[in-house]
């Protein structure tokens, strides 16, 4: 007599960072599926045609190696009807195994695997329970990891267990029970979120600035100047204790060592109403450029009033 062993599908969780590697966290998994399911063999007292399979297990991935605990139901088909036994034009059968399973390149998008398990099965016969026996298995698979927790899988297994029998008119009559079962299934693995990407970096801020212009060959401060003069203390009041830098410039007209004492005077002058603003003349440095670091550029001898000015840096 005929009959089938039922199975389960296995399951585990890869997971995808971008371009990157997928199911690289160990973790605790579950997972479902089902398919076909065939006797092999011949009896020439009984025919079986195609039945099916499902099941659920739970397990843990390693990362490459995988333990995991699965149960499974499934019938098979037969011709056979035997009174007073679970045989009435099929035959069942419920299996628990340990399985010990391996991932062939477990950080993959594809990843192929083996495995093997062993436990017990409860095959139908008189017994309400059903005629109980060693069960065994090997499974080939190949797996599509979807992200870190999700994965898909197609996987073809052979089921056996020890030769069960049942109770017929004629007598006990036992059999090998041997199945092919063709699989898919889905497995879900549970692990920590990916950290959040780190914030963006902050572009550095530039010092505040503040500009004063000059008329030509003039180093005194005109009401416009002293203005912003006042807006460079408020400044370097908000930020605290600061340093303050005022560069004097000239624009190309007149003798170059000329233009370079005429940068220090304007510049001079700037710090002298800062102070008066109420900024410590210890936190302030005169420079004198003359006339390098042009605003515009010029020939030499040209009056450029963008030229004329001491630029004001509060860091």
């Amino acid at each position: 007599m005929k009959k089938m062993t039922a199975a389960a599908l296995v399951l585990l969780a890869p997971a995808a960072l971008q371009a990157q590697t997928i199911n690289a966290q160990e973790g605790f998994y579950i997972g479902a599926g089902g398919g076909a399911a065939w006797f092999i063999g011949s009896n020439p007292n009984a025919q079986s045609w195609t039945g099916w399979a499902v099941g659920g297990k739970a397990g843990y991935d390693f990362v490459g190696p995988r333990l995991e605990l699965e149960a499974g139901y499934g019938q098979i088909p037969v011709s056979a009807n035997i009174p007073g036994t679970a045989i009435n034009g099929k035959v069942g059968q419920l299996t628990v195994m340990a399985n010990l399973l391996y991932d062939f390149m477990p950080t993959s998008v594809i990843t192929p695997y083996i495995g093997a398990g062993a436990g017990i099965a409860f095959v139908d016969s008189n017994s309400s329970l059903g005629s109980t026996q060693f069960a065994y298995q090997g499974m080939l698979g190949v797996a599509y990891n979807v992200n870190e927790q999700l994965r898909f899988m197609v996987e073809g297994r052979y089921v056996g267990t020890t030769n069960p029998s049942v109770n017929t008119p004629f007598g006990n009559v036992s059999f090998q029970n041997q199945n092919i079962l063709a699989l898919a299934g889905v497995s879900y693995k549970f692990t920590a979120p990916p950290p959040p990407p780190p914030p963006p970096q902050a572009a550095p801020v530039a010092p505040p600035s503040f500009m004063v212009f000059f008329d030509w060959d003039r180093s005194n401060l005109s009401d416009q100047a002293l203005t912003t003069i006042r807006q460079a203390a408020n400044a370097y009041k908000q930020k605290g204790n600061a340093r303050v830098t005022a560069t004097g410039h000239t624009d190309t007209s007149g003798t170059e060592a000329y233009n370079m004492a005429l940068s220090l005077r304007r510049a001079n002058a700037v710090k002298d109403a800062l102070v008066r603003e109420g900024v410590p003349a210890t936190n302030i440095s005169v420079v004198g450029r003359g006339e390098q670091g042009l605003l515009v550029q010029t020939g030499p001898n040209v009056r450029e009033p963008q030229n004329r000015r001491v630029e004001i840096v509060i860091q």
